[in-house]
């Protein structure tokens, strides 16, 4: 089972094959650097910070098909209504576990490590 799945990316790019590569490109030059700004946020109790990232990265953990969009709910929740401050360390693991995954598979299956 893969860790990513493309089905949205492939209809969007409605078979042009260089736009997926760009897709892909930017998804990994973009996202991994925001997960670990969020992180760095969370770690310094920043949660608008932390929100911006979150908020940033969500089209894009979607596009890709990571399926994390319950965790970044509960770091939208602690940034905007103080709640949940507990379960956003674990949420934060599993968007860093998720995406590091993915971003690992999608180098080696578009050939770009």
């Amino acid at each position: 089972m893969s860790s990513y799945n493309l089905d949205e990316v492939k209809e969007m790019a409605g078979g042009d094959e260089d736009f997926m590569l760009v897709v892909v490109q930017t998804f990994l030059e973009e996202i991994p650097p925001d997960v670990a700004a969020m992180n760095e946020a969370i770690s310094n109790d920043n949660p608008s910070l932390a929100y911006q990232y979150a908020h940033k990265m969500k089209p894009n953990l979607q596009l890709f098909g990571l399926n994390l969009m319950d965790q970044i709910l509960t770091i939208e929740a602690w940034s905007k209504k103080g709640q949940k401050k507990d379960e956003v360390p674990q949420a934060a693991e599993t968007i860093t576990r998720k995406v590091d995954v993915a971003a690992i598979a999608l180098k080696r299956d578009f050939d770009l490590e």
